[in-house]
């Protein structure tokens, strides 16, 4: 199953800093916009499966 999420991407210095407006508590960053971007979306990942293994 493949889900889409919106990710805003915005240059902090020398990072990036990524969110989800979706899921507010999933955030990433990273030295370049590809690196925010896997971080936000392994962020995102974890936060789903967390949410799938609750009763």
């Amino acid at each position: 199953m493949k889900n889409e999420f919106a990710a805003i991407i915005e240059r902090d210095g020398e990072w990036y800093i990524a969110f989800c407006p979706e899921i507010p508590e999933a955030n990433g960053q990273g030295k370049t916009k590809d690196e925010a971007r896997e971080s936000l979306a392994e962020a995102i990942g974890l936060i789903l499966e967390d949410r799938r293994s609750e009763p």
